[in-house]
């Protein structure tokens, strides 16, 4: 069964899009913790990171690390956070998250609303920023 994120893939589903390549898209989070949290997904749908093949599992740390270079300079924040939790959608995915200490990378806390309009504007600023 297709995903959430194969259907954005498709262009089936809209997303505020930071990157993206033959093998790998990168997109806003609609419900982020913080602002410029962004997930990062191979374009094959495999549910569990760990089930990738070596290639693919090393490819898609590479474009996540493109991804958070070009995040960075439009957030204020001092480093991009990763996580990799895997739980809500079967769908290998990367969060990438602007943060300035450990506690910014909590997943409990309450999640951030920004308008299309904002989404939309710092999705076309760090896809000006990405280079691959």
């Amino acid at each position: 069964m297709e995903t959430i994120f194969t259907k954005i893939i498709k262009g089936e589903i809209p997303c505020y899009k930071v990157a993206e390549d033959e093998n790998f898209l990168a997109f806003l989070d609609i419900s982020p913790i913080a602002k410029g949290h962004t997930l990062v997904v191979p374009k094959i749908q495999v549910d569990y990171i760990f089930d990738l093949d070596d290639d693919n599992l090393s490819a898609l740390f590479c474009f996540a690390k493109k991804v958070a270079k070009a995040i960075k300079p439009n957030v204020a924040c001092t480093r991009i956070g990763m996580a990799v939790i895997g739980l809500d959608v079967p769908h290998t995915h990367v969060h990438l998250v602007p943060i300035s200490g450990s506690s910014d990378l909590d997943f409990t806390k309450e999640r951030l609303n920004f308008s299309p309009e904002e989404f939309v504007a710092l999705a076309n600023t760090c896809n000006r920023t990405f280079k691959l």
